[in-house]
């Protein structure tokens, strides 16, 4: 799977990922996550058992007192990770999207009820044969999110607070929902508490109204980041406008980063890692591609979660990129550029740093209930 996602050029994989414009709406929604459901991965406890930074096992950690949180939603938009042989994903749930949503929005679970809808995505199949990608597959993947947040503000979001989180093409998705359903509308954009946009070239000129975190308090703003362990090859796929197949192209600006760790100095800073004891699901393309990135995975833990304090992270430009550059502490493995180094760390870019983004959400989230 590797040496295939290789062969295809970064621009001409990423240009499937950049969303035109919607279509007629789509079917009623379908949900991943969503309060009540009787099967929900995003309905998981906070059990976490600590880890040294060489992966060793050091015991529980305590459960972070959270009163008054759960106050506002989080809307998640997961990455490209469909297994299914055909170009355009449908609705059903497969094994791999219960995997991604344990993986990048459980974890939130303490600090918002998790809204996350499936949408008829541009599969990984589709990224190695881009041929086959159509202009209405692309238009197909945005109505059904765009319809699906429709969906939620009228019967579900009564006026709550809104963290919106993706990733990679989950990103792309939501930089245009933003653009056309947020930015723009002001009884919406109130609503904002913030956007957690990652591995997808968020720039500065995407949005009028929604500036970038500078600080843990802040509402409206959005944090962004692309996270590298090398400085950027020349055809890197993240940190430079543009570079995103064209998704960035017609605004220009230069790419985001805001390190979750040190928002108003951009870093170093230690960050907090946390990821799931149980493997992404098996035989699936990216949980095969996510034991080859490096990150230890102790047997044995009985908790839902493990964390390690093993990587520090600070916003640097680098031959022409912005990202946050992630170094090793003592005795921490060394991560492996996956499927190769113009993509750096792009599979752990929603958990290298994701006891940082729940400690900031938690805080907007107070912040948030204090200001209505």
């Amino acid at each position: 799977m590797s040496r295939l996602l290789r062969a295809v050029p970064a621009a001409a994989l990423f240009a499937l990922l950049a969303c035109a414009l919607p279509t007629a709406s789509s079917a009623k929604t379908t949900w991943l996550c969503r309060p009540g459901l009787a099967s929900n991965p995003c309905a998981v406890g906070d059990g976490t058992t600590l880890l040294s930074p060489d992966g060793a096992v050091k015991g529980p950690v305590a459960a972070p007192k959270r009163k008054g949180t759960k106050s506002v939603d989080c809307f998640y938009v997961y990455p490209t990770v469909s297994d299914q042989k055909t170009p355009e994903a449908n609705k059903r749930i497969d094994p791999e999207l219960r995997s991604i949503a344990l993986y990048q929005a459980a974890r939130y679970n303490s600090a918002c009820r998790i809204y996350a809808p499936v949408y008829r995505q541009i599969t990984l199949q589709g990224l190695l044969q881009p041929a086959t990608v159509t202009t209405k597959m692309r238009d197909t993947a945005y109505a059904d999110v765009r319809d699906a947040f429709r969906d939620y503000l009228e019967h579900d979001n009564k006026g709550r607070g809104i963290v919106f989180i993706g990733h990679s093409q989950g990103t792309a998705v939501l930089r245009r929902l933003l653009a056309e359903e947020v930015d723009p509308k002001p009884t919406v954009r109130r609503r904002l508490v913030s956007a957690i946009l990652l591995g997808g070239n968020v720039t500065t000129k995407d949005f009028k109204h929604i500036p970038a975190c500078r600080r843990n308090t802040q509402l409206g703003c959005v944090v962004a980041f692309s996270t590298f362990d090398a400085t950027p090859p020349a055809n890197a796929v993240f940190g430079r406008s543009g570079s995103l197949g064209g998704l960035a192209q017609s605004k220009g600006g230069t790419v985001l980063c805001t390190n979750p760790a040190a928002l108003s100095s951009g870093g170093p800073a230690t960050l907090t890692t946390i990821f799931p004891s149980a493997p992404f699901a098996p035989g699936t393309t990216i949980g095969a591609l996510t034991t080859q990135v490096g990150m230890p995975m102790p047997s044995g833990v009985s908790t839902p979660w493990l964390q390690t304090q093993a990587y520090t992270g600070r916003c640097v430009t680098e031959n022409g990129a912005h990202v946050l550059r992630i170094s090793p502490l003592p005795g921490a493995p060394t991560l492996k550029p996956n499927p190769d180094p113009s993509w750096g760390l792009h599979l752990v870019d929603a958990t290298i740093a994701l006891g940082n983004l729940d400690d900031l959400v938690v805080a907007q989230a107070l912040r948030y209930v204090a200001r209505a």
